[in-house]
């Protein structure tokens, strides 16, 4: 068995014809994408949620002075 150096010609052409890695690097790039969209979705939706969350606790230490026991028993 004798060893033949490729030329840069046929490595050129096996490159450009070999599709055997392709679905790979398109799911990579779609994962990519999605969390791309996620983290900036997140970053445009995460202060409004901080906001809303925050704005639930405002003004109940004022309304009621004391917390009810779940278990019925009252102030």
């Amino acid at each position: 068995m004798t060893f033949r150096p490729a030329t840069i010609s046929s490595v050129a052409k096996r490159f450009l014809l070999d599709d055997s890695g392709q679905d790979f690097i398109e799911y990579a790039l779609l994962g990519a994408f999605v969390g791309v969209v996620g983290i900036l979705a997140w970053n445009a939706i995460g202060p409004g949620i901080g906001t809303a969350y925050s704005g639930w606790d405002s003004g109940v230490r004022a309304l009621s002075s004391c917390t009810p026991d779940p278990g019925g028993a009252g102030c």
